[in-house]
């Protein structure tokens, strides 16, 4: 017997959006590009796939491993379906823009990875916003705001900020003087927060008593923001970078604080999320009933560097079907105002439905030999014939 299983199974990971879903997603599309132009952040649409070279730059095997690679036909070369859309918009910046002044856009569209993440989902629509050309802490609150600006449009409750800054580790593991190898196995401890492992690691390590302390601390400074005064107090004496970054994570938060006093925000020294091509503050957002961020960013200074610019760059992304389990209820219809028109040839009423979509109401056509009426159809109105004119009425 035959099995249509296979011809209607969508792979694992994979998803698609049914009417109801697909118009919701719709408009919360056009709703948070609407916002993100009265920042002056401008859409870009860049292609799905791209030669491999361009996708994986700045992000390393990072993003490798999670790109469908295929070989063009045209060239021979290896091309990727977008796994993530950062360095697409990197490249347009750095490549075919090329603006001296700093650069804003903004991208809504889908990717494809070959694994999972915390959703089960391979196919996100990838919300995100970037600016260009600016390494200042201003650049790096605006983007925080926009972010933040966009949850609360998703009527996302009880937003808390998780941010780090990786410049404080590589600052330490460049002051130890470890290895590549080191500084990998010491980061994987430190991202599982292994602290017995660590303890025992640094015994054995030889390190300098003072710097020894410093790495030993690090997974354990994490909380409200006063872990701050906590880690300057402990870090004193650390290399000059580590403290600029602690006075960095200090004026951030303090501004995030003043301007959404509603956002709770936990200080982490220890989260390095990105650390392959991050290069200041990391950060992910959360919200209460699930297990993993709603919403992830940070600054990557350089990315533009391989298509011919080094560019200060900051951004962040979030997953559009993610935001509309939230945003879905505001956005559901109170009532259907469909109008259903009769299968009829005559042009007064064909007139009459030109307005009528025009003033876009929504319109069914009958179909001739129809037998479905319009309650049937869920249509709340209907077109008819009195008194030879054509009206809009009551279902």
């Amino acid at each position: 017997m035959l099995n249509t299983h296979q011809y209607w199974a969508l792979p694992d990971g994979i998803s698609e959006a049914l009417p109801d879903e697909a118009e919701a997603l719709e408009q919360l599309r056009r709703r948070l590009l609407d916002l993100y132009a009265t920042w002056g952040y401008r859409l870009v649409m860049p292609p799905l796939v791209e030669f491999m070279e361009s996708l994986r730059t700045g992000h390393g095997t990072h993003l490798d491993v999670q790109t469908f690679k295929l070989t063009d036909q045209l060239t021979g070369r290896m091309m990727g379906v977008r796994a993530d859309m950062t360095p697409q918009i990197a490249r347009i910046d750095a490549h075919k823009l090329q603006t001296e002044q700093p650069n804003r856009l903004c991208y809504i569209g889908s990717v494809l990875r070959t694994r999972s993440f915390h959703d089960g989902s391979r196919s996100p629509l990838q919300v995100g916003a970037e600016l260009f050309g600016h390494a200042g802490l201003d650049s790096d609150f605006e983007v925080i705001s926009l972010l933040l600006e966009t949850l609360t449009h998703c009527q996302i409750p009880n937003l808390l900020l998780d941010i780090g800054h990786v410049g404080i580790f590589r600052s330490l593991a460049r002051a130890a003087g470890l290895d590549a190898t080191q500084e990998r196995h010491f980061y994987d401890m430190l991202v599982r927060k292994s602290l017995p492992e660590i303890d025992t690691w640094l015994v054995t390590a030889n390190l300098p008593v003072d710097i020894s302390t410093y790495l030993q601390q690090l997974p354990r400074l994490n909380g409200a923001v006063d872990v701050l005064d906590q880690a300057a107090a402990l870090f004193a004496s650390a290399p000059s970078d580590v403290q600029d970054a602690l006075r960095y994570l200090r004026t951030l938060t303090t501004r995030v604080s003043a301007h959404f006093p509603a956002c709770k925000i936990h200080v982490d020294l220890a989260e390095l999320s990105g650390y392959d091509y991050h290069t200041g503050i990391v950060y992910g957002v959360y919200t209460s009933g699930m297990g993993r961020e709603v919403a992830r960013g940070g600054r990557y200074d350089g990315i533009g560097e391989a298509f011919g610019r080094i560019r200060p760059a900051t951004g962040f992304s979030t997953d559009l079907r993610t935001l509309a389990t939230f945003a879905l209820p505001q956005q559901q219809r109170t009532g259907n105002s469909s109008i259903f028109a009769p299968a009829v040839q005559d042009v007064t009423l064909e007139q009459l439905i030109r307005t009528l979509r025009s003033q876009q109401q929504q319109v069914i056509r009958a179909l001739d030999g129809q037998t479905h009426d319009a309650a049937a159809l869920g249509c709340s109105q209907q077109i008819i014939q009195q008194d030879g004119h054509w009206n809009v009425v009551a279902v």
